[in-house]
């Protein structure tokens, strides 16, 4: 007699987008599209070292550039179920190649902002295809576990090449990225498998083992984790924007930072195998309340004072639990939602989330109440998080607890 599972368990089918070639380009093409944000520290010190943008100007336009990111996932959000999405992902790259290669004629500060917008927008509608698509697979949490070991290459690869570029220079590697993904644009699967905002849920049975039934999972649910994300990446937002200033503001040495968040990147790479460990014995919104009360912990620190020491702590602490975070907040979401229209939404909440924290940070600045302030406003935004999941997890343990307890 087939063994029964010991307690519900979500179930799920694998489909085109499990095959090899789906979650190569998928990849490619998130590691391509969030390439912004993984090099947002150095990038704003090259807008205010090479085209000599103030503070606050580098905060708007960090703010439009990752804001953009929101804008096209919502247009992909609105599309990705109904619209052929390679031709997504072709007109998609080309208003990211156009705005990426008009910065490099214009670079005065009005037209940088709009350009920026621009860009973030074809590279929100490029990466929220990738991410729903890795989302579609039958294993999401491993799908973006694998995503984001990628992505602590890439950011360290950013973190070392990018200030050793001109401003030109860094705008034609990301030209050059989109123009290499297109040639292979047929690896992207055209349509979702199936729509539908509901789960397959694996029962024990005391005859067959185990039967699987579909259950309904209201639509407050993906919604209230897309909040909880926007709230979450205020907090990373203004932090990767403006903790290399803060530091240079402190009189760190300069050349000791570089070094140290090129190295800080590879935090992510042991934060993907931790992650992977903990979720498959608690699962993801356990670990996930408790890494986001550490999160606001070691960014609201710095409030106290940037030192070389507490720098040195918090951006390695938090480069380590991003990932966490990542992880098991896109995973939920993808657990719920097979047609992509919800997953597609994640980098619109990380946009969200970062084109509203790069602002606030950057008029808490400019209203003069400094670094301190704007490390106190990060944590703040991290409990906000804290609070939400707190609020869904304690429901879906009585309502849907095959949910609550998803590895």
């Amino acid at each position: 007699m087939p063994t029964a599972p010991q307690a519900p368990a979500l179930h799920h089918e694998r489909s085109v987008f499990d095959g090899w070639r789906s979650l190569v380009i998928s990849l490619y093409m998130t590691l391509v599209g969030y390439g912004v944000l993984a090099g947002i520290p150095v990038i704003s010190t090259a807008w205010a070292t090479q085209l000599g943008f103030s503070d606050v100007q580098t905060g708007r336009v960090a703010g439009a550039d990752l804001g953009g990111l929101a804008l096209g996932a919502v247009l992909a959000s609105l599309l990705v179920a109904q619209i052929n999405r390679r031709l997504l992902v072709f007109l998609s790259a080309l208003v990211a190649i156009a705005a990426n290669a008009l910065c490099m004629v214009l670079v005065d500060y009005e037209a940088v902002l709009w350009l920026r917008l621009l860009a973030g927008t074809g590279s929100g509608v490029y990466t929220a295809i990738a991410v729903a698509n890795l989302g579609a697979s039958s294993k999401p949490a491993r799908a973006y576990n694998i995503m984001l070991f990628c992505f602590a290459f890439t950011q360290a690869g950013e973190m070392f090449a990018l200030p050793r570029l001109s401003m030109d220079a860094i705008y034609g590697v990301f030209v050059a990225a989109y123009l290499f993904g297109l040639l292979f644009l047929r690896w992207v699967p055209p349509r979702p498998v199936e729509a539908g905002l509901d789960v397959e849920v694996e029962l024990p049975d005391p005859e067959l083992g185990s039967v699987v039934e579909h259950r309904h999972v209201p639509a407050a649910v993906p919604w209230l984790c897309l909040a909880a994300i926007a709230a979450t990446y205020i907090n990373i937002g203004a932090y990767w924007t403006y903790i290399e200033l803060a530091t240079a503001r402190a009189a760190l040495d300069k050349a000791w930072v570089s070094t140290v968040l090129v190295w800080v990147s590879f935090m992510s790479l042991l934060g993907c195998l931790v992650a992977t460990v903990i979720s498959n014995r608690f699962g993801l919104l356990r670990p996930l309340l408790v890494t986001l009360l550490v999160h606001a912990t070691i960014v609201g620190m710095l409030a106290a004072g940037v030192t070389s020491v507490t720098f040195f702590i918090s951006v390695y602490t938090f480069n380590f639990l991003w990932i966490f975070i990542d992880v098991y907040q896109m995973a939920t979401v993808a657990n719920v939602d097979h047609s992509g229209r919800f997953a597609s939404l994640l980098p619109a909440a990380q946009g969200l989330g970062q084109i509203v924290g790069p602002n606030l940070a950057a008029s808490t600045l400019a209203l003069g109440f400094g670094y301190d302030a704007v490390f106190l406003f990060c944590a703040g935004a991290s409990l906000v998080a804290f609070a939400i999941y707190a609020g869904l997890f304690l429901r879906l343990r009585r309502t849907l607890p095959a949910l609550a307890n998803a590895t």
